[in-house]
């Protein structure tokens, strides 16, 4: 087997440290999973995870970057799947609870997290700067879509990806408290409806302009 790289091995180490927090800090919360709790999980010291991290922080936001990645990754596919926007937008509705259905871990650990971003300011600012990086490359692929349509947009793309967001976070919530009435089916709908609003708003945009002289 061939042996790991030293990057490959920190990388590894990375992986098995944020895995471990997931389920850690699933099961105790925030404040009460301590740094060596997630070391012992992940098999490794406390040395091994202040080689790579500052605090429990700083490795939830780690673990935030990984999942906007993601996040990032479905719509972008979406966007550019056969059909148009809202049923890009169901494609990109049915891979995101497919997404949070394979892990409720996460869906728990994130209201938590934002919790206690509300509780503590320099934390909610790192959350707020990722959300803002997350918004704004929304913002760009909606952008690009609308441009390969030759659409002006009826709502800012900035807004549209707000909007979005919110709706994600609003359909997590209700799985999370309760499980059996969200769908991918539902919020595949709640999406297809979004979106066809945005064309028909569209449309009658076009329709009050003057026609050419």
């Amino acid at each position: 087997m061939k042996r790991m790289s030293r990057r490959e091995k920190q990388a590894h180490t990375r992986s098995c440290l944020i895995a471990s927090a997931a389920k850690v800090f699933a099961q105790r919360g925030l404040d009460k999973a301590s740094i060596d709790e997630v070391a012992e999980d992940a098999g490794y010291t406390k040395g091994a995870f202040y080689a790579n991290f500052k605090n429990k922080e700083e490795l939830f936001l780690a673990m935030l970057d990984e999942r906007f990645a993601a996040r990032l990754e479905e719509i972008d596919r979406a966007a550019h799947a056969e059909g148009d926007p809202p049923q890009q937008a169901r494609q990109a509705a049915a891979e995101f609870i497919q997404a949070i259905a394979a892990d409720d871990e996460w869906e728990r650990l994130f209201f938590e997290f934002s919790a206690f971003a509300a509780r503590n300011e320099d934390f909610r600012q790192e959350l707020v700067t990722r959300y803002r990086t997350l918004r704004s490359r929304m913002a760009g692929i909606y952008r690009r879509r609308f441009e390969e349509l030759q659409m002006e947009p009826p709502i800012p793309p900035d807004h549209l990806a707000l909007m979005s967001i919110a709706m994600a976070n609003g359909i997590a919530m209700e799985r999370l408290l309760e499980p059996e009435l969200v769908s991918e089916e539902l919020y595949a709908k709640m999406l297809e409806t979004f979106f066809t609003g945005v064309g028909a708003m569209w449309e009658r945009a076009g329709a009050r302009q003057p026609d050419p002289a």
